[in-house]
């Protein structure tokens, strides 16, 4: 059966840098950001346009690359859970959480009992068609799936030492765009009162043996947020980071010496 390889990352101390599918609806993807090297794959459904066999694809293909499949739901819904992880998604991020109660019936959808309430259904080839007992499944399949809980308001931020407490919360992974929103500095991602904030989650988090994690919108961002403390950081998407290298290429090609062309022969 397949480990969780952000999950045995983020065991060790580590930094888990993964990086979002939002645009493009490729299996592919996975594979390529797999062979670029991170740890995980933030496929989002709450912003996406994916249908669920598209995500089916790409979590197969994330599986079979090596990547950890992580997936966003559009909200708090056990089918839509379930399904996921039946299918081998190995992670589920819960977006604008704010409620503890209603988090931590959420938190039990994800799990086996007597952990969770999870319902058996898991399907052959999401645990490579061995052959395993109903207990090993369970036991397998409930320490290696992690549960990202996002924190993008005011008053989950205020209620963030109820949230971090609760049993099974894996990641508190911030959003930053709508935490600006929020605070009242709408795209200011480095404005003062962003920092104090994200930072205060981070001493929070740490205080709870909660992983502080952040989903940033480019590279340069990610490894602000690393040196302060974050270790689960996305670096932007696929379309932003597929954009950004055109550009530079286009960049160097256009500055590229050309030789005067010869005269045409007579």
């Amino acid at each position: 059966m397949r480990i969780n390889h952000t999950l045995d990352v983020l065991s060790k101390g580590e930094v888990a840098f993964g990086c979002a599918i939002q645009c493009y609806r490729s299996p592919e993807i996975a594979g390529a950001l797999a062979a670029a090297g991170f740890d995980y794959v933030f496929i989002d459904t709450e912003h996406g346009g994916f249908g669920f066999e598209t995500v089916q694809d790409m979590i197969g293909a994330a599986a079979r690359s090596g990547i950890t499949p992580v997936v966003r739901v559009g909200e708090l819904l056990y089918s839509l859970v379930s399904r996921l992880l039946d299918v081998g998604a190995q992670g589920i991020v819960f977006p604008r959480v704010e409620d503890a109660a209603a988090l931590e019936e959420a938190l039990s959808w994800v799990r086996y009992p007597p952990q969770g309430v999870r319902g058996f259904g898991i399907l052959p080839q999401y645990i490579n068609y061995e052959q395993r007992s109903m207990k090993e499944v369970i036991a397998h399949m409930n320490s290696h799936t992690m549960t990202v809980v996002q924190f993008e308001t005011v008053p989950a931020l205020e209620r963030a030492n109820e949230i971090l407490s609760l049993p099974g919360v894996d990641v508190a992974m911030v959003g930053p765009a709508d935490l600006s929103i929020a605070l009242g500095v709408p795209g200011e991602l480095e404005h003062p009162k962003m920092i104090e904030a994200i930072e205060r989650l981070i001493v929070q988090a740490n205080e709870h043996g909660v992983v502080p994690g952040i989903q940033t919108r480019t590279v340069e961002q990610a490894q602000f947020w690393t040196e302060r403390g974050m270790r689960f950081v996305g670096a932007g998407g696929e379309h932003g980071l597929l954009l950004a290298k055109a550009r530079e290429a286009v960049k160097t090609l256009r500055g590229t010496k050309v030789p005067q062309a010869m005269p045409a022969a007579q």
